[in-house]
């Protein structure tokens, strides 16, 4: 980790622009998440839960087309490890980017948009919590999808600056999971303790 600071200027606007995509991301579709779901703010305003979830989901996904920018340009911007450029490792960030890639479109199409963008938060539950591909394989596939992507998008660039961002991605899902997980077991332990009461 020692060496991998050396290769990185803490001052390029390029680089503190992606730290603050990073941080930020998470923060907010977290607070707005449960502000809505504290309020339904949302889903009076736009007359309609799922056209709620719809709008914030766009808007998450614009940010992290942003965040994806700014990682890739502070890469850019800051020196590359000459050790790390050589086509084996080339090779290695690819396949890690495609597995991230399969983690993330998986996720994707299991959960559905309102499962990928919160919709419980806005009271969009599906009957039960899904444990297909890939969440038979790993927790919060999502996430760590994104993760190795970025670890491969890093190694692909042969970038100390990339591996580095990458850590930070990590922590911040982490954090994050710590914080959405009991809220996502609860409502689905509160909606299948309603179902059983109904068949009582």
């Amino acid at each position: 980790m020692t060496g991998l600071l050396g290769y990185v200027d803490p001052f390029d606007p390029s680089l503190v622009a992606a730290v603050l995509t990073i941080a930020f991301n998470p923060l907010f579709w977290n607070v707005v998440a449960r502000w809505e779901q504290k309020t339904r703010k949302l889903s009076k305003f736009f007359r309609s839960p799922y056209l709620a979830c719809y709008c914030l989901g766009c808007v998450i996904l614009l940010l992290n087309f942003l965040r994806s920018y700014c990682f890739t340009q502070a890469m850019l911007k800051q020196p590359k490890m000459e050790v790390l450029e050589n086509p084996a490792t080339y090779c290695l960030g690819l396949v890690l980017l495609g597995t991230g890639v399969v983690f993330v479109l998986s996720s994707f199409f299991a959960l559905g948009f309102t499962g990928t963008f919160l919709g419980d938060y806005f009271g969009i539950l599906k009957e039960a919590r899904v444990t297909t591909f890939p969440f038979n394989i790993l927790d919060n596939p999502m996430y760590w999808g994104s993760t190795i992507n970025y670890l491969g998008w890093a190694i692909m660039h042969a970038s100390p600056t990339g591996l580095l961002l990458t850590v930070l991605v990590a922590l911040v899902y982490v954090v994050a999971i710590l914080y959405e997980e009991p809220f996502t077991a609860e409502i689905y332990r509160q909606k299948a303790a309603v179902r059983s009461h109904k068949r009582r």
